[in-house]
């Protein structure tokens, strides 16, 4: 009997070491970033926090491992447009930024990054992300979305 009970309880501690997601609570922006946590088919609005911050030049930056970019186009006048992005955090401690330049010279550049804690300790797991980041309704012509330097696409509108 107490072999079984030995067997339970490191079972139940187990189980204490499993990741849980974290919900994130919606807030009222219409603009604000959205995000999928993982095993969620719902995006979850998640507010501007995925802007630069006050106190992040306290972090560190990191990379950004992205998996994939798409533009989209919203059914609006002007049109709207969003770049759907997904990939991978260094660690779970790591937090994203995203940072929309306004066009220039027909391009439009987005500077994924994250930021951590350089004093935090944390697990070395790559932790995935999926955002939708507002890129707004550029003057009319055609632009070349850059993220990180790489060409994720072109919108154009007249």
């Amino acid at each position: 009997m107490s072999r079984l009970m030995l067997i339970s309880l490191i079972f139940v501690f187990l189980a204490g070491c499993v990741p849980v997601a974290i919900s994130v609570t919606p807030t009222e922006n219409p603009d604000a970033v959205v995000v999928s946590p993982p095993g969620n088919e719902e995006p979850v609005p998640a507010g501007p926090g995925y802007g630069p911050q006050p106190g992040d030049e306290k972090l560190e930056r990191g990379n950004v491992f992205p998996n994939s970019m798409e533009l989209l186009t919203l059914e609006s006048y002007p049109p709207q447009f969003v770049l759907a992005l997904s990939g991978s955090l260094p660690t779970p401690c790591h937090n994203l930024r995203v940072a929309v330049a306004e066009p220039v010279d027909g391009k439009i550049n987005v500077d994924v990054y994250s930021l951590v804690d350089p004093n935090m300790m944390c697990a070395q797991v790559l932790e995935e992300f999926q955002v939708n980041v507002p890129l707004g309704s550029p003057p009319a012509g055609k632009y070349e979305v850059l993220v990180n330097g790489v060409k994720a696409g072109e919108i154009e509108w007249k």
